[in-house]
């Protein structure tokens, strides 16, 4: 088929745009058409028997089939065949005829353009002969440094004479860009066609030479590096039929050195079981499980720092510094410590050997700084601090260590404590000591028994290691919220240093001193740029937040920094930002429940009792009230036994001091008959507690509530209820009470009269024994505050409260 058998041109055709391929003439190419137009441009040159110009895209106009999106000139050429895809592409058969450039456009959908065929331009052929020759021999040198040209083709362009078909073969083989390929296709100068190829050709094979010289370089390079391991693979087989295996000869002297380092500084059992360990490990074939099994035995033993310890001599003053500058107030946990310590500096200077005493265990409510105290002490000491959360801890071989036939076995926390810590003196904080759990796997607190006893942990033997370690040089510090689920052994070897709750103004003051600095420097503050008052930090104690401690407080602190600190960024005109009691609630969410103040107003049935909670003291309202039946008793507000057991003997003594006369009945507040209260003189009084239910209520029934501190208040409530007298609303209470009257003591004082003080009690009734006891541990601003009474007896409580 030939381009004379479809008329004359110049011609309007339509346009196949190409995205990818760079046609030429002489080419029979598939075309895979996605594109509407362009199937649509097939379409009718294959209806009306026209020729299509296929028109390469322009680099950055790729994807679009608009007329400025196209190059300027294409391949004329005819539609052999047309073929549609199941993907709903059309795959059609092009054979190329002749270039052509492109002079207008006709019309669009599909794009028909006027073309006119580029015809070459006349010129010397001795010239361009000996052109064509210096092309031939750059496509023998380009051949022989690539694979562009196969065979056949470099035959084609050796044999033929077309010089522009020449170049087209050339050109659709090299590797050449859109501009650079266009630029050649156009030109109708087949010299400087030519010429320009010239150059591109040298381009290629300087690229293509450097190319092969690096593929080269790094065949070489992988050549050697193979026969180098192949060499070395070959060495390590020829020694170990040999039985010379010197890799794992230096292995084994290394395990040797480290030994022989060691041996001075260990026990005799440990160098015999550890060297015992070395040899059996020499012995085993290094692929068998058991070898690595040892060896991760060893790597474990030898990482033990025997013998290392810190030299910093103990000093007491030390310690005493450090806790008051990072503690404010705790007097009496922190005169404890420096006196646990007094006893080890003097044995030390006296050359006493021996272990100094029982284990110190940091007890109180979250919040109140326990952990923090043995931080301060592992700072003073300059020892190294190991941290050992026994929350929730299962199974005894956590502290043990695994046996070693086991598979995934490793030393317990505690060896692996001193492996960390690099030393045989650190202090080692075994955190939440009193949430230790028994299971099937064992009893941990059984282990630490071993591991906190003076007596017994210089041989504290881990399973793990089989031999024992001695760790009476370190610092056992534990902490613990609640005492009492403690087992008794364990808690036989420990001393227990109370931290209770904090005072409003201790509050204050750890605020002030501690946590404001701290967050503003955590928060990338500085002190220049915040300010809040005093009146604003004391609401703030107050009336956002409800703890013992100061752990939400250092939240609520924080909440603020993170405000202020947006606030500078959103408005640079801020330089300070001041918090007082106006703006407070722009900087805090909501306030919490807090100790509601006291009323000042007596009322019949409701008493002021005072109970402790894991987060400090509180005010329980008991209420009582009475309904007419047949003197039963109802009790709600989820109590515990312990405290349904106080309302029942506190229903009991209060029948008893009414059948006494102790507690004077009013005989119209009994429900009597006609008859009966015409002989009102000869009622007995015992009638009010016979013809009356009553039902005693502890306020805020979600919350259980338990413990043997609310005997006299619920006897103040009952009396007050039956007898119809007010009771003092300005007073609280807080005692036991035993079937005969009297006032037993209790536990939890100092949180007890603090949430006294926080109500706005003026008197508290305790009971002697504490008063005599226990009152040197309230801090003076409560004492000052709140007028204490002891009480004795029963009697002596409602002689205060009854109006």
């Amino acid at each position: 088929m030939k381009l004379s058998d479809y008329g004359t041109f110049p011609a309007s055709i339509p346009v196949i745009a190409e995205d990818e391929l760079f046609l030429y003439p002489f080419m029979i190419s598939p075309l895979f058409l996605s594109d509407e137009n362009n199937i649509e441009a097939a379409t009718r040159a294959i209806e009306e028997s026209t020729l299509v110009i296929v028109c390469p895209t322009k680099p950055s106009k790729e994807g679009e089939r608009k007329f400025e999106s196209l190059y300027d000139a294409g391949v004329v050429g005819s539609i052999m065949r047309k073929v549609a895809l199941p993907d709903g592409r059309v795959k059609v058969l092009f054979q190329g005829l002749a270039r052509a450039k492109v002079s207008s456009k006709v019309e669009d959908n599909p794009l028909v353009v006027n073309v006119d065929i580029i015809e070459a331009t006349n010129v010397d052929s001795l010239k361009i002969d000996a052109i064509l020759e210096i092309v031939r021999e750059k496509v023998r040198t380009l051949s022989s440094v690539s694979n562009y040209f196969p065979p056949d083709l470099l035959r084609t362009i050796e044999e033929n004479h077309d010089h522009n078909r020449i170049i087209d073969l050339i050109c659709s083989t090299i590797k050449l860009k859109k501009d650079q390929a266009y630029g050649l296709f156009v030109e109708s100068n087949t010299e400087k066609r030519f010429l320009d190829l010239i150059e591109h050709l040298i381009d290629e094979i300087e690229a293509n030479k450097l190319q092969k010289e690096i593929r080269s370089k790094v065949h070489t390079h992988i050549e050697q590096v193979n026969k180098e391991y192949f060499l070395k693979e070959q060495l390590k087989q020829i020694q170990k039929e040999l039985g010379s295996d010197t890799s794992r000869d230096e292995e084994m002297d290394e395990y040797r050195n480290k030994l022989a380092a060691k041996k001075d500084k260990m026990s005799e059992e440990a160098y015999k079981e550890v060297n015992k360990q070395i040899e059996r490990f020499s012995r085993m074939h290094p692929d068998s499980s058991d070898a690595s099994m040892t060896q991760t035995y060893l790597d474990w033993v030898l990482s033990i720092p025997f013998g290392e310890e810190s030299k910093r001599a103990l000093k007491i003053s030390d310690v005493e510094n450090q806790l008051d500058k990072d503690h404010f107030s705790l007097e009496k946990p922190k005169e404890r410590v420096a006196e646990f310590f007094a006893v080890k500096e003097l044995m030390e200077l006296r050359g006493v050997k021996g272990n100094s005493g029982a284990i110190l265990c940091f007890s109180g409510p979250p919040g109140v700084g326990k952990t923090s105290l043995a931080n301060s002490i592992a700072k003073a000491l300059k020892r190294p601090l190991v941290r050992i959360a026994l929350g929730g801890l299962e199974d005894v071989n956590e502290l043990r260590g695994h046996r070693r036939t086991y598979v995934g076995a490793m030393p317990g926390r505690i060896t692996q404590g001193l492996i960390d810590a690099k030393k045989m003196n650190p202090v080692i904080v075994l955190d939440e000591i009193d949430k230790v759990s028994k299971t099937g796997r064992g009893d941990p607190t059984a282990a630490l028994l071993e591991i906190l006893d003076p007596e017994q942990n210089k041989e504290f033997r881990d399973y793990y290691l089989n031999f024992n370690i001695d760790l009476t040089k370190v610092i056992f510090i534990a902490t613990a919220n609640d005492v009492g689920r403690i087992p008794a052994p364990l808690r036989d070897r420990m001393e227990f240093i109370t931290i209770s709750s904090y005072t409003p103004q201790e509050k204050f003051e750890i605020a002030l001193r501690y946590l404001i600095p701290q967050e503003l420097k955590k928060h990338g503050l500085k002190k220049s740029e915040v300010s809040i008052s005093n009146p604003a930090l004391k609401e703030l104690i107050h009336s956002y937040t409800r703890e013992a401690g100061v752990r939400n407080l250092r939240r609520r602190i924080a909440n603020m920094c993170r405000k202020v600190a947006r606030e500078v960024l959103e408005k640079p005109e801020i330089t300070k930002v001041s918090l007082t009691l106006k703006n407070l609630k722009d900087y805090f969410d909501k306030t919490v429940f807090e100790i509601e103040k006291t009323t000042k107003v007596p009322v019949v049935g409701v008493v002021n009792g005072l109970a402790w909670t894991a987060v400090g003291g509180d005010v329980l309202k008991i209420e009582s009230i009475r309904i007419k039946g047949k003197g039963t008793m109802q009790l709600t507000g989820s109590l515990g036994e312990v405290m349904k057991e106080s309302a029942r003997i506190a229903f009991s003594v209060v029948k008893t001091l009414i059948d006494t006369k102790k507690l004077k009945i009013d005989v119209k507040n009994i429900p009597l008959t006609l008859k009966e209260r015409e002989d009102a003189a000869n009622v007995d009084a015992s009638e009010v507690y016979k013809r009356y239910d009553l039902h005693v209520h502890v306020p805020d029934g979600a919350t259980p509530k338990d413990g043997p501190s609310a005997g006299i208040a619920m006897v103040s409530a009952i009396s007050s209820i039956l007898s119809s007298r007010k009771i003092r609303s300005e007073i609280a209470m807080t005692g036991e009470v035993s079937l005969s009257g009297d006032v037993l003591p209790i536990g939890g004082l100092r949180e007890k009269l603090i949430a006294a003080h926080k109500a706005g009690m003026s008197k508290v009734l305790i009971p002697l024994k504490n008063l005599e006891r226990d009152l040197e541990d309230i801090p003076k601003e409560v004492r000052d505050s709140l007028e204490i009474i002891g009480v004795s007896r029963v009697e002596e409580v409602l002689d205060y409260i009854l109006v």
